[in-house]
């Protein structure tokens, strides 16, 4: 939910603004900005719309200065217009700021700030942070102090970073939104994500809740709130900025797809020997005393949650799936032997932390399942397990889900061996292992281009799975009407009957997936469908004859364990997808009105 970049350093900012808003515009693209300094003024130039007409207006502006920062947005408080679009400056333009989060108590704050003389130019609630600061300066306070004191008034979350007239430093701070300071040879950044700066350099600080950074060309001070300084771990990143290139690829979706067998391997690489699981610094043992585990998440980490509880209930583990936004204000009963496990990709979704924090307050132990190193969800959970996917840009989730499900498979076997519910099962470590050649072959399959032609013009698109493959349908139909922007709804194949039939016609298509377990019940469920007109395209292992047979169009995948045939048929749907909103020219990477990270509630 919007990308902040700020760059301080000795030469002109504004190539390196670009290139960070450029490779955060996965955060927001409904109006860009940005604003330099040379140490006296500040020149602000910014547009609604993308990344490139922000490029068009700088064309016909002369900005230079050697500190700056820039936004890209994803609207939450006004339509993206220029006036609503960051940065924002306070009604004198002697202090610049931009944002991401909401600030809850903006309408009172800016009531006073009204009374007291100063008038805005936007509907955003974030225009009554610079007009904070530039009151506190009127009164005499230093820019630090006035940074300072404007924050403490704050309420809501929020990532800031602020330009002030006459000098060349950026101060910059987070509530419950992301923010990471990276650090080069010449030049200092921060930004909502690695990925905005990983041309530039690779050491970067993870700034924690109520951290100050003071950033200048001569270096950086990091205190918190009160003044008081603080000491934060420099940190080496392991991605490059191949990974977060397109490579030649069209769009960053199918290179990401692309990338599974790889992330795949990565994921599980050195995660089980002699049959066992090995999970970092969680010993064997570590489980012991847990007796229930329940999952948040939202959206696609959701339905990979989904997943790993069936995985979960198969090894004799109580396991619940909970909607994030719903679990941090209706939580659930939780005690000492309670395990809950934030699955969030980002580490920084603002549901999935409110329900990790909830469950902070209890009895209960928590563990985040995340990508990225540094997080506030690895910070805040007693423990945290990285799925080890790589950077992910694409906004709609991909080579994650396939990621956060391995992971998930392999902490089910663990429990499962700690809690004394289940020996494990080692096919299931051996099929994990055998993976990434089977998720290769399905990547290479044409089969899906096909389909996605033939079925173009449907009406509606009902995927249906029972078991694991209810989760896979959800995550498929939310694919598919992510990208492509046409109704596409996710069932247990059983519930068909009970409602959704009311909906097929003969212009409805029905994705059926088959795992190789109680394969013919569902099979009964898509015949219902079928005698009612609908086309029925068959996703299952290549092995099941009966079942390509039944159906008017079948998507083979290699023949592995039941529970994790899952994986392979997800990609399939990835594929579809993608192809289905290629077809519709479809902004792919930048689905209307969505964002890669949801930082706000």
């Amino acid at each position: 939910m919007c990308g902040i970049i700020a760059r301080v350093g000795y030469t002109d900012a504004v190539n390196e603004l670009m290139v960070g808003l450029k490779n955060l515009e996965y955060r927001g693209y409904d109006s860009a900005g940005i604003a330099v300094t040379d140490g006296t003024q500040i020149d602000v130039c910014k547009t609604h719309g993308e990344i490139g007409a922000l490029r068009s207006a700088l064309k016909a502006r002369s900005l230079t200065g050697a500190v700056g920062i820039g936004h890209t947005r994803w609207s939450t408080h006004g339509p993206p217009t220029d006036a609503n679009a960051h940065p924002h400056t306070d009604d004198t333009g002697r202090v610049c700021v931009v944002h991401n989060g909401i600030i809850n108590n903006h309408e009172a704050l800016r009531t006073e700030l009204q009374a007291g003389g100063h008038t805005f130019t936007s509907e955003t609630d974030t225009e009554v942070v610079p007009n904070l600061i530039a009151a506190g300066l009127r009164e005499g306070r230093s820019p630090e102090d006035a940074f300072r004191d404007a924050i403490e008034r704050l309420e809501g979350s929020y990532a800031i970073a602020a330009l002030i007239e006459g000098s060349n430093t950026v101060y910059a701070t987070r509530n419950g939104s992301p923010l990471v300071l990276g650090l080069g040879e010449e030049t200092s950044f921060l930004a909502s994500d690695v990925p905005a700066f990983l041309e530039f350099t690779d050491r970067v600080i993870y700034l924690q809740d109520d951290d100050v950074a003071i950033v200048r060309p001569e270096g950086f001070e990091l205190t918190a709130l009160d003044g008081t300084p603080v000491d934060r771990d420099i940190r080496t990143v392991e991605w490059d900025a191949n990974d977060t290139s397109k490579a030649g690829y069209s769009h960053f979706m199918r290179k990401e797809i692309d990338e599974q067998p790889t992330s795949f391997r990565q994921t599980i690489e050195g995660r089980t020997a002699d049959g066992t699981v090995e999970l970092e610094s969680l010993p064997p043992g570590e489980f012991a005393d847990t007796r229930e585990v329940v999952f948040v998440a939202c959206g696609t980490s959701l339905h990979a949650a989904m997943y790993g509880a069936r995985l979960f209930h198969r090894r004799g583990i109580r396991a619940t799936a909970i909607r994030a936004s719903e679990f941090a204000h209706d939580p659930v009963p939780l005690d000492d032997r309670s395990l809950v496990i934030a699955v969030t990709q980002s580490g920084e979704t603002a549901d999935t932390l409110g329900s990790l924090r909830v469950a902070n307050e209890t009895d209960a132990r928590t563990l985040a399942v995340t990508n990225v190193v540094g997080s506030t969800a690895a910070r805040e959970a007693d423990d945290a397990i990285f799925i080890r996917a790589g950077p992910e840009i694409g906004v709609a989730a991909t080579k994650t889900f396939s990621s956060q499900v391995g992971v998930l498979a392999l902490l089910a076997e663990r429990i499962a061996v700690d809690t004394d519910a289940d020996p494990g099962n080692p096919a299931v470590l051996e099929t994990l292992a055998q993976l990434p050649e089977h998720i290769q072959a399905v990547v290479d399959s044409p089969a899906t281009a096909q389909l996605a032609e033939r079925y173009r013009h449907a009406d509606a698109y009902f995927f249906v799975g029972r078991g694991v493959g209810y989760p896979v349908a959800c995550e498929g139909a939310l694919k598919f009407k992510e990208i492509t922007y046409d109704h596409a709804e996710g069932f247990a194949a059983g519930e068909l009957k009970h409602g959704p039939l009311a909906l097929v016609t003969p212009n409805t298509v029905v994705i059926a997936l088959f795992t190789g377990r109680n394969d013919h019940l569902t099979l009964h469920n898509v015949e219902e469908a079928r005698s009612r007109g609908a086309s029925v395209i068959g996703i299952g292992p290549e092995s099941s004859t009966d079942v390509q047979a039944a159906v008017d169009e079948y998507l083979s995948v290699p023949s592995v364990h039941p529970e994790l045939a899952g994986i392979l048929i997800n990609i399939h749907l990835q594929l579809l997808a993608y192809h289905a909103a290629n077809l519709r020219n479809r902004a792919i990477d930048k689905p209307r009105n969505l964002a890669k990270s949801v930082t706000v509630e």
